[in-house]
């Protein structure tokens, strides 16, 4: 079970991620799913991973392999963003060539999905959402965020409040400034404001769940089949 959310806002870009694989009540694995390339200055890329854990971390050990030759095509010198989500395109169509029919003998798909961001030299930051194919689409104005994983727990309140006017502070709590990483936290369950937002969140549901008005069964007359486009309630 992953979850990782990107946000080009024009104030910057920032990046969460969680770091657990496994969703099981018993057993609970956790990896980083976030890879940071920086050299201060110059570029700062962040890198983010979803679906198979075996192909995501094949992609990224050959990523930083390419990196350190120095004369290879890498992410050290590829001259734009769109460079470097072609090269990441490209490791993962490796990757597949390599793997993806032994992995279907043994019922397994090839599912990995990424997401690239960061800023080279002068140009701006910048946000990509790579896809198991190797193929990608770019973040734009209207659609200023990707999201990889389990997103459906973290999807309604993003598309809800997050447009590209939307501050860094309000956004996350992993940002990228001046070709840097300005902010870097890693939020556990000891975290206290985590364990604020968890208390106050569950609050604030029900305080909106028990202002909304019960239903008035009077005034809605019992049908033996639901209208189309209607929700059929019983009691």
């Amino acid at each position: 079970m992953t979850y990782c959310v990107a946000m080009c806002l024009d104030q910057g870009l920032v990046c969460l991620s969680d770091s657990r694989t496994n969703a099981g009540v018993d057993h609970i694995n956790t990896f980083r799913k976030m890879t940071v390339f920086e050299r201060a200055g110059d570029r700062v890329l962040v890198l983010m991973s979803a679906g198979n854990l075996a192909i995501t971390q094949a992609v990224i050990s050959l990523l930083r392999e390419h990196a350190a030759v120095q004369d290879r095509d890498s992410l050290w010198n590829a001259p734009t963003l769109f460079e470097c989500a072609r090269l990441v395109g490209e490791i993962i169509r490796g990757v597949h060539r390599q793997d993806a029919e032994a992995l279907k003998q043994f019922g397994v798909d090839f599912n990995a999905s990424f997401i690239l961001c960061g800023q080279i030299g002068d140009e701006p930051p910048r946000l990509f959402n790579i896809y198991a194919a190797g193929n990608f689409i770019e973040a734009s104005i209207d659609t200023p965020y990707f999201q990889i994983g389990e997103s459906k727990y973290g999807k309604p309140i993003v598309d809800r409040i997050v447009t590209s006017k939307t501050s860094l502070d309000e956004a996350a709590k992993c940002a990228l400034d001046e070709l840097r990483v300005a902010r870097h936290l890693s939020v556990d369950w000891d975290n206290p404001y985590f364990d604020m937002i968890h208390k106050e969140w569950g609050a604030s549901l029900r305080k909106v769940f028990n202002a909304l008005p019960d239903p008035d069964w009077a005034r809605w007359p019992a049908t033996e089949q639901a209208p189309p486009a209607r929700i059929e309630v019983v009691s």
